[in-house]
């Protein structure tokens, strides 16, 4: 049998190719996942939905409990001015009567009106921040989250004028130097821009449950794809009487508080 001098170099090649290249390299040559000792090439699966929104069981939450203010606040390098004038939060405490004042009334009982309960932005499915903002620097995804970008923020605070929820805080002051332990993972801001919850769409992003309900060891906070009929969280605003915030404005806000 002869052999031309094409075959010969491919043959050439493919002989180098095996005692040159170490053995963990060759299955990826043939397509398949390769495992490195203490690393993962396997990219994690995103979490997904076509509109997120939260459940909060405010009866659930623990008297003076901060556990899910502490984990957003650390994963998103929320700033500490230690100055209610300069605050900066993503998640906070409200009592009832001032989440829902519309529904105190003269009979009301007082330890309902007393219950404080965990207040973010509601992502609204007609979010106002949206339409005000002039830079397009707050924009919804498909899936309803609503976004910032922080580059494009001009810190005019239209968005903060048009939340009726108060759910935007500027940053008045440099907050890099206020943030206990910075998290190299998620971006820090500068002085002049607003920011707010995200739904941790970082965490989404890799298959993980925003950082709230993952620290909530009481189960308060229930997260998912409320156009899901079979999601728990669902399940939970079907079966429990629950109020949204402020919904004669129209803003269609996507926090459940459960009652």
């Amino acid at each position: 049998m002869t052999t031309n001098r094409r075959d010969f170099l491919k043959i050439a090649g493919v002989s180098a190719l095996t005692l040159m290249t170490p053995p963990l390299i060759l299955p990826a040559l043939a397509g398949e996942n390769v495992r490195l000792p203490g690393q993962d090439f396997t990219p994690a699966k995103s979490l997904t939905a076509k509109r997120w929104a939260m459940a909060v069981d405010p009866s659930k939450c623990s008297e003076g409990c901060m556990d899910c203010i502490t984990a957003c606040h650390a994963v998103h390098n929320v700033p500490d001015f230690r100055n209610p004038k300069d605050e900066v939060k993503w998640i906070w405490p409200e009592p009832f009567a001032a989440v829902f004042p519309e529904s105190k009334h003269a009979y009301s009982g007082q330890a309902l009106q007393k219950m404080r309960m965990p207040v973010m932005c509601n992502h609204c499915a007609n979010p106002p921040c949206v339409r005000v903002c002039p830079t397009g620097a707050t924009f919804q995804r498909p899936d309803g989250i609503v976004m910032m970008d922080y580059h494009r923020c001009i810190g005019c605070r239209l968005c903060m004028a048009a939340c009726p929820y108060g759910a935007r805080s500027m940053n008045y002051r440099d907050p890099r130097p206020f943030i206990a332990k910075i998290n190299p993972n998620f971006p820090t801001r500068t002085k002049g821009v607003v920011e707010k919850c995200n739904f941790c769409e970082e965490r989404l992003a890799k298959g993980q449950l925003p950082a709230c309900v993952e620290a909530c060891k009481q189960k308060a906070l229930v997260f998912g794809d409320v156009d899901d009929p079979r999601s728990e969280i669902r399940l939970l605003i079907e079966k429990h009487f629950n109020l949204p915030r402020r919904t004669h404005l129209g803003t269609a806000p996507q926090l459940y508080y459960l009652l």
